[in-house]
């Protein structure tokens, strides 16, 4: 009997697992083989064995630094400041009840909303947006939104996304949206968690007299330790990954601005037909994601309670 439901399970499981062989192990398996292959196209599948596209794109890319180090700052400025919003303001939903689903629709829009679109109206509030302004782009103008903000506090008006703009700014601008678009994601997953707390563990903590800071700290966060690893942990693959955002803001033209990721360097690759290379660039990033999710995990077995 148990055999026959067994057969069963493997045919109920057979359509997703062909699917998932075709359309992800497989583009696993042969990205990997891929980058092992010097000159490698796709018009030309074919050349020699050994790491010249592993040397091409880290050693002699003069890119590769730059990309680095935007996806990095990118990661650890935008999951860590975006986990502790979002969990404040999952707090703060939690223990309202008036209007609480009209306030929960409305974080969760921008996760429902074009990234791309998002990103261009940032840019127009942070970039020039006034037909007189001067088009010289070493001249500063107070036009945009953001710019005008801050002449309200007496603050001079700067060059938010430009070529010449500093990476100070151009990373602000960046991680301002990225961090907004994130923490619609994260505060429906850690107030479902929230929700699932039993209530019980709060009311034996106010008998006892413990101020809401040490319930936050010593009940809330513990119990739903779980699910901010989760969040932790996709946050930091979707930031290694981030790509979209940055075309939304500066453009397709990434290079000028100096604000490429890895995985613009790897769709660079692409657009020079150097397959290899691309395939290379794309184990890298997975190399490195895989070592800061193998981190987390460690990590996580002392802090996260089950």
């Amino acid at each position: 009997m148990e055999t026959k439901n067994g057969w069963k399970a493997w045919i109920y499981l057979a359509p997703a697992l062909l699917l998932l062989a075709v359309f992800t192990f497989y583009p696993l398996v042969n990205t990997f083989g891929i980058s092992f292959i010097n000159g490698y196209k796709l018009s030309k599948p074919q050349g020699s064995f050994g790491i010249q596209n592993y040397t091409m794109i880290i050693l002699k890319n003069q890119q590769f630094l730059e990309a680095l180090r935007n996806t990095f700052i990118i990661a650890f400025v935008t999951v860590p400041i975006s986990t502790i919003l979002a969990l404040l303001i999952a707090v703060g939903l939690n223990s309202i009840k008036p209007l609480r689903a009209f306030l929960q629709t409305i974080y969760f829009l921008p996760y429902v909303t074009n990234s791309i679109a998002i990103g261009m109206v940032f840019s127009m509030i942070f970039t020039v947006n006034s037909p007189n302004a001067s088009l010289d782009p070493n001249v500063v103008n107070s036009y945009g939104l953001f710019n005008q903000l801050l002449g309200v506090f007496g603050i001079k008006p700067q060059m938010w996304i430009s070529t010449n703009a500093s990476l100070f700014n151009k990373m602000f601008v960046l991680c301002f949206y990225i961090i907004w678009n994130a923490l619609p994601f994260k505060i429906m997953i850690l107030l479902g968690a929230l929700q699932s707390v039993n209530q019980q563990y709060y009311n034996a903590a106010k008998i006892d007299g413990a101020s809401r800071f040490k319930i936050f700290r010593k009940i809330t966060v513990p119990l739903i330790s779980p699910m901010l690893l989760y969040v932790v942990v996709t946050g930091f693959i979707g930031s290694f990954k981030e790509y979209s955002s940055v075309v939304g803001i500066f453009g397709e033209s990434l290079k000028d601005y100096h604000m490429n990721t890895m995985v613009g360097l790897i769709y660079d690759s692409l657009s020079e037909v150097w397959t290899g290379r691309a395939a290379a660039g794309a184990v890298v990033l997975f190399l490195i994601i895989l070592v800061f999710t193998g981190i987390q995990f460690l990590v996580s077995k002392k802090k996260v309670h089950y």
